[in-house]
């Protein structure tokens, strides 16, 4: 059956994405990285074994020139987190469907062919990230999702799997490789991180 790569991402407007990295690098920085990430993750990620999706917020963003014009794409809708996820994961039919944000450096398409191969003997899998968070949720079969999936998650925490795994009781869980999403300025590649801290330092008088 046909693979969906989702791909959950924000219109790089100032003030609008990487909001707690915009408070360690200034918000003009953090949305210049995000773009440029968010670019290069598309890039790389192209890949014939899946389609790529993008889901967008905001919704009225769908028709933004920032991204290749030959993605499809879909407003990811109103909702706190875990409900713009779930009425993605469920937008694509019946198929494998995997899910990422657009913030992790380190993927590559051998991380999301691991994760789609899991899906051959699991119902879900996901991709924990090193904060005790996940970049990447699948399933299996996504119309079969249970109503109750992401309640009461505790988002942008340690708990954020723990709480997510605890909402698929029964399921065949497939955990892949551990990856480093960007929050703040500590969670930045080093090449990154030490040439925002030299744009940012003071020109000699």
């Amino acid at each position: 059956m046909k693979r969906t790569l989702i791909v959950m991402v924000k219109e790089p407007r100032p003030g609008r994405v990487k909001t707690r990295l915009g408070r360690d690098i200034g918000v003009i920085p953090a949305t210049w990285w995000f773009r440029h990430q968010s670019a290069r993750l598309l890039r790389t990620l192209r890949d014939p074994r899946w389609q790529t999706l993008l889901a967008v917020a905001p919704d009225r963003a769908v028709a933004s020139r920032v991204w290749p014009a030959d993605l499809p794409r879909l407003p990811q809708g109103n909702g706190d987190l875990g409900a713009r996820m779930k009425r993605m994961l469920r937008s694509v039919g019946n198929g494998p469907v995997c899910l990422i944000g657009a913030d992790i450096p380190g993927i590559r398409p051998a991380h999301i062919a691991r994760a789609f191969a899991a899906l051959g003997s699991h119902d879900a899998v996901f991709g924990p990230a090193a904060d005790g968070g996940y970049w990447l949720v699948g399933a299996r079969h996504p119309a079969r999702l249970p109503q109750g999936l992401f309640s009461d998650v505790r988002w942008s925490s340690e708990h954020a799997l723990a709480d997510t795994l605890a909402t698929l009781p029964g399921w065949r869980i497939a955990l892949v490789d551990t990856l480093r999403d960007v929050d703040t300025v500590a969670d930045l590649p080093r090449h990154s991180s030490a040439s925002f801290h030299h744009d940012a330092a003071p020109s000699p008088c």
